[in-house]
């Protein structure tokens, strides 16, 4: 038996933890008891939430993820079984996962394992029988708390020890995690989207070179480089200006990632700078969007309640249009930093903040969600567009 208190109500409550076999400790001391899922371990990191109805493996594997656990507010995950297609990297970032029901057996004719057993072979661990409602209305309410989960089939948890650990996690702010999930190497990648009949495709005859600059990047962002017709070259994090130029490049994309941009930025902003400086054409989401308005002089800030999910509607101030997008981010660019020469160019239907800009004396622009991913389905596949065609225009003014 367990002494707990309601963290809203300050009522004291006895709580039974057999035969529970896991456990989310939060830093005020709040416990929410369940069943483990995937590896039995123990991590800590940030909680928070994630409103998508599917895609759970390719959340899991986005490096924008990295030092958070996530919880699914739909209930049925695990339908769609996994496969070694839907990763977005092939080690997982992510910490954990928070799940309502006990994971579903796979229907689906491309699912090649059990997603339980894909949480272990990855090492993940996870609890499920979780209240999820009353978890993200804390998180709502709250702010994205840290929090430890514990999957130990014993069933036994120290739960005030537990606490302490969770609150000894020093948080994202100010954390630099993109070096963490960041490719080592230059590489190249050819891969394009995937289709029903063929999977994945082949870029064979690209008319673009475009340098990738890896902060985080998710694979089928790289693909809808591909697909839009560049010869794509992925360098690490904390390439040089002169390391990007080496390669020839037309074009610029500047990739998602996780961590506080103002700590990636104080190495990668001044990169970016110089390349502004040189009228390269740049293009950025996610963590890039934040580090191009670093570069061009603006601020970033760490948002109450983050997005996460794929039913962000977003408007396009250009076009007067809305998209549904996705988005996986927890910092963002203060409109009211912008300098002169920057305007905003898609604004939050939900929140009314910051979704995109774009430079007016320069060929560069960025969005703040994730335009590969495919909620609308396809809203924001214009943007791949949108980048190559400037491209083009520049090469044919030069």
């Amino acid at each position: 038996m367990t002494e707990t208190t309601h963290p809203e109500t300050g009522a004291s409550a006895t709580l039974e933890t057999p035969p529970a076999t896991a456990a989310l400790v939060l830093e005020d001391g709040a416990v929410f008891w369940g069943r483990g899922i995937g590896a039995a371990r123990r991590t800590v990191g940030e909680i928070c939430f994630n409103t998508s109805l599917t895609g759970y493996q390719e959340i899991l594997t986005d490096p924008s993820y990295a030092g958070q656990i996530i919880t699914f507010t739909f209930p049925h995950i695990g339908n769609v079984g996994a496969n070694p297609e839907d990763i977005e990297t092939v080690s997982p970032a992510a910490l954990g996962c928070v799940l309502r029901a006990d994971i579903t057996d796979p229907s689906n004719f491309r699912a090649v394992s059990h997603f339980d057993g894909w949480l272990k072979a990855h090492d993940l661990p996870g609890v499920c029988g979780v209240d999820t409602r009353r978890l993200t209305r804390r998180i709502r309410d709250g702010g994205a708390p840290r929090g430890v989960l514990v999957h130990n089939p014993d069933g036994v948890f120290d739960v005030t020890a537990l606490a302490q650990e969770a609150r000894g996690w020093p948080g994202l702010e100010g954390m630099d995690l993109a070096k963490q999930v960041s490719c080592t190497q230059t590489y190249s990648w050819d891969e394009t989207v995937w289709t029903l009949a063929d999977g994945y495709g082949r870029q064979t005859a690209p008319k673009r070179r475009v340098v990738a600059v890896d902060y985080g990047a998710k694979r089928n962002i790289l693909r809808c480089l591909a697909a839009a017709g560049c010869a794509v070259t992925v360098v690490p994090a904390t390439a040089t200006a002169e390391d990007v130029m080496r390669h020839q490049p037309d074009g610029v994309f500047l990739s998602n990632g996780p961590g506080d941009p103002a700590a990636t930025g104080v190495y990668a902003a001044p990169m970016v700078r110089s390349l502004l400086e040189a009228g390269m054409p740049i293009f950025g989401i996610c963590l890039g969007h934040q580090i191009l308005a670093l570069a061009l002089g603006a601020e970033t800030e760490k948002m109450p309640l983050g997005h996460r999910g794929g039913n962000h509607p977003v408007k396009d101030l250009a076009t007067g249009k809305v998209e549904i997008t996705s988005q996986n981010h927890g910092f963002v660019v203060r409109d009211d930093s912008l300098p002169a020469n920057v305007e905003l160019s898609h604004v939050s239907l939900f929140d009314g903040s910051l979704e995109g800009v774009r430079v007016t004396d320069r060929p560069a622009f960025s969005v703040q969600y994730h335009p590969e991913a495919s909620p609308g389905p396809q809203d924001s596949h214009y943007l791949f567009e949108r980048f190559v065609a400037m491209i083009d225009a520049e090469k044919a003014a030069a």
